[in-house]
């Protein structure tokens, strides 16, 4: 079955960590691509211009397909590292996590830093609300006046997601489909709507007075 999936945070967040007098500041954040990213982390460095460090990790795509970890100076791996396996042990994705520093003066040592990178992601992680996502496809369905009422009960019988109506002059509606259901929720509809058993369908089914197009 395809994967359409995925866990990600409802919404932004921020929790403080403090350790041997520096700050670790953790945000959290819902990205979906390079310039969310880049966006965000324009935002906390114009908010937050004396902090020593802006140590980051994200991950983007149904299967995290692209990531990224950067120590922003700090030691190499003692950071970023830390901070993108919080996010995978969360089971997370297209989620950014932002750990801005404030030395204190004291050094942390590389065991130290690691573990208050890891802390202070895992403390904003963990206080977030965890959702589930959907990916979908769009499908525009185009029938005429006189098959629009059939049509329309059986889009509603079916649970179709429809996000646009138009009855104007050719009527149409547009749904939205989760990916892993699509072509069986379609072939469902068309052997109701011919009133024929399901194995007797494929792809090509035509019904008359109705066209199916998945819009890209």
């Amino acid at each position: 079955m395809i994967k359409d999936n995925y866990n990600t945070i409802e919404e932004s967040h921020f929790e403080e960590l403090r350790e041997k007098a520096s700050k670790f500041l953790a945000f959290a954040y819902s990205v979906y691509n390079q310039n969310d990213v880049q966006g965000k982390l324009e935002a906390l460095k114009h908010a937050h211009p004396k902090a020593n460090h802006y140590c980051y990790a994200y991950l983007l795509g149904v299967n995290g397909e692209e990531y990224r970890a950067n120590d922003d100076g700090e030691p190499s791996g003692t950071a970023g590292n830390p901070i993108m396996g919080q996010i995978k042990s969360h089971g997370l994705t297209n989620v950014l996590v932002v750990v801005v520093r404030y030395f204190g003066g004291t050094k942390l040592g590389a065991s130290g830093l690691i573990a208050a990178y890891k802390d202070s992601t895992n403390l904003v992680l963990s206080n977030c609300k965890i959702i589930e996502k959907y990916i979908h496809e769009s499908y525009k369905f185009t029938f005429t006046f006189e098959n629009m009422g059939n049509v329309m009960n059986e889009l509603k019988h079916l649970n179709f997601d429809i996000v646009e109506k138009n009855f104007d002059h050719t009527p149409n509606v547009i749904a939205h489909i989760r990916t892993s259901i699509a072509s069986d929720l379609i072939k469902k509809l068309k052997s109701r709507l011919l009133n024929i058993s399901l194995d007797r369908i494929s792809e090509e089914t035509v019904i008359e007075g109705l066209i199916i197009e998945k819009l890209q």
